[in-house]
């Protein structure tokens, strides 16, 4: 029997994503690559009433989505996001999962094709503290967020919030919202050029350059 997960609040999320579900508006129809157990898809599901599917690539998480009654597929976000139509979603969410694609750049170009704003959190590799362990120590840093040794990590595209920044920029997406956060994962306040210092990750909001 389906346990009714229904009455979880804001609270029992992971705090980044209770920050990306204050981003989406109620009502929305949502993508999300990479959604792990499912945790935001059902909060929004049943908080928001959104309209949500998921891709994920473990088939263990593929297992727990179903079983909470959440519409997730199977999937490898470099190779399967082709299959979407182009703007069948209002949000594509990718949350802390960039950095272990192949092709980055490529998975955000899917992502503002399949939605109309994209939602993409990493893990920020200019903060002081990684860029203090590289200076101090001189080997590759492990903290909260990037808690692998060099030889074993799943992450193989190491990114700085200006890194990310100048890719979206090139490619002539905006950035509509900006939203920086501490290792917590809570929001912090701080101006975006600031944040490549001082925030442990970062919330992008994108969309397409033409004003909609």
């Amino acid at each position: 029997m389906m346990t009714d997960q229904s009455n979880v609040n804001s609270h029992d999320l992971r705090a980044d994503l209770q920050e990306i579900a204050n981003l989406i508006p109620a009502g929305s129809k949502i993508l999300e690559i990479g959604c792990a157990d499912g945790d935001l898809l059902h909060w929004l599901v049943h908080h928001k009433n959104c309209e949500a599917r998921g891709m994920e690539l473990g088939q263990e998480g593929v297992n727990n989505c179903i079983a909470k009654g959440l519409y997730v597929v199977q999937g490898d976000a470099d190779t399967d996001l082709q299959d979407y139509p182009d703007q069948s979603f209002d949000y594509v969410i990718l949350s802390r999962t960039l950095q272990a694609v192949h092709r980055p750049r490529d998975v955000v170009q899917q992502l503002l094709r399949i939605g109309k704003k994209a939602i993409v959190s990493i893990p920020n590799f200019g903060h002081w503290k990684i860029r203090w362990q590289l200076l101090t120590k001189g080997r590759m840093p492990v903290t909260r967020h990037l808690d692998y040794s060099w030889y074993d990590t799943p992450n193989i595209h190491f990114c700085t919030i200006r890194d990310l920044v100048n890719m979206v920029e090139a490619d002539g997406f905006k950035i509509a919202a900006f939203t920086p956060l501490n290792a917590q994962g809570r929001k912090i306040s701080t101006t975006l050029s600031r944040a490549n210092w001082s925030a442990h990750q970062a919330l992008f909001t994108l969309q397409k350059g033409e004003t909609e």
